[in-house]
């Protein structure tokens, strides 16, 4: 029997060439838990539940040249051990070991993620750290795979792992009828819709970055956030933009720095929902102008036109007419250099929509859930967002050597969140 073949898309192949030494493609949801499970049980429980995500237990494979892309193959090697550890930590430290979790190099010889249980957090609580490499799943993806690995997800039963990986002959037939496809389909141009974004100011928040992360949260009531963005013909990921934008100029004018507008990168999902037997990336980014002149609410009407107008057709348009100039540049070790220079965008901003309801792992209740996003290149901070349970978390993730104000960045935030809420009280 042929053996199934499961390849990387163009959209994946752009998550490993923006895979930079020091900055990996790497995502994670911090779930923050109520009391701390034994080590054992996490590992136990978590062995069972990967089974309904087969690309949990799967690595990512070159091919012979000839081959085509790479593929995803069953590890006969796998091990629910050198996937899930423990490590001490306590509240003050929670957001340092996230940050050096994250920023920590998935084995590319293994599957591409890792869960870590912090023990010793105030009053008996506990966190797991759940990392993924950006090139296994997008963010609804992520929102699947979480799905799979919390109580009360449904039982999978056991596919035959390890099937056999396929051949090279097999894998050469694949990639040829793949090519051959590709020349019968009409050749298109993208559709972006809403023309090119204005180039950002330079300013401080775009310089090359080390390897160091620091993390900093902050919290709205998600209600109350978004009936003042519905009031105001806008949504909860518009308020978000106006409140980031708000910290960011904030931010500079302490730095003695003054601009008049930033360009926000947002991610725009091409899916509804994801499964978690179809993971990968089905993503576009919108580049978002956002002037800083105004009070909140005028500012908030102002993003809210700017995201209707810009927002494309086709959601995977503005990633389809980069992927080939990153991986060219890749291919010629030129990509850090285009990173660390790139004039576009100021920031990156992530919005995602979390369960309405409290969950639980091993009868212990989630409290909370921080996401974790990278930052890379120029880009010295960034921001990313995930409702859960009724709050808006925002996280915001920063080099401590180009960033050295992220508390007050990140207090900022919370003012112009708060005073986001405020409106509607």
């Amino acid at each position: 029997m042929t053996a199934r073949i499961e390849r990387c898309t163009p959209a994946d192949l752009m998550q490993l060439a923006s895979d930079l030494p020091g900055s990996p493609m790497q995502v994670a949801a911090v779930l923050v838990l109520a009391s701390t499970p034994e080590l054992t049980a996490v590992r136990a429980a978590l062995g069972e539940r990967i089974k309904a995500v087969p690309r949990l237990r799967q690595r990512l494979a070159r091919t012979a040249f000839g081959g085509g892309r790479p593929v995803w193959v069953d590890d006969p090697e796998f091990h629910i051990r050198n996937h899930v550890d423990a490590v001490a930590g306590d509240e003050a430290g929670l957001l340092g070991v996230a940050a050096a979790t994250v920023s920590r190099r998935l084995p590319r010889d293994r599957p591409l993620w890792s869960v870590t249980l912090v023990t010793g957090l105030p009053g008996g609580g506990a966190a797991l750290i759940t990392v993924l490499h950006h090139v296994l799943a997008d963010g609804l993806g992520g929102l699947a795979v979480l799905g799979c690995l919390i109580d009360g997800s449904p039982a999978a039963p056991e596919s035959g792992f390890p099937r056999p990986a396929p051949g090279r002959r097999d894998l050469m037939l694949d990639a040829a009828r793949r090519r051959l496809r590709a020349l019968r389909r009409r050749p298109t141009i993208p559709a972006l819709g809403g023309g090119t974004a204005p180039r950002p100011p330079h300013s401080s928040l775009n310089r090359p970055i080390g390897d160091h992360r620091r993390l900093a949260v902050a919290r709205a009531d998600l209600a109350r956030l978004r009936r003042v963005a519905h009031a105001h013909g806008a949504t909860v990921n518009d308020a978000l933009l106006t409140a980031v934008s708000g910290a960011l100029c904030g931010v500079l004018r302490r730095r003695g720095e003054d601009v008049d507008r930033f360009v926000l990168s947002v991610p725009v999902a091409a899916r509804h929902a994801a499964a978690a037997d179809q993971l990968g990336n089905q993503v576009g980014f919108m580049p978002v102008p956002v002037l800083v002149a105004g009070d909140p609410l005028q500012r908030l009407a102002a993003v809210a036109r700017t995201t209707r107008d810009r927002r494309p057709a086709d959601p995977q348009a503005s990633a389809a007419l980069i992927r080939p100039l990153f991986r060219v540049l890749a291919a010629v070790g030129l990509f850090r250099w285009f990173a660390d220079r790139q004039p576009l965008v100021t920031t990156m901003v992530t919005d995602l929509r979390g369960p309405a309801t409290r969950l639980s792992f091993l009868s212990v209740p989630v409290t909370e859930i921080l996401p974790v996003t990278p930052i890379t290149g120029n880009v010295t901070v960034g921001f990313a967002a995930l409702s859960y349970a009724g709050t808006l978390v925002v996280t915001v993730t920063a080099d401590p050597d180009r960033c050295p104000d992220l508390p007050w960045l990140a207090s900022g935030l919370q003012g112009e969140l708060d005073d986001l809420v405020a409106v509607g009280t």
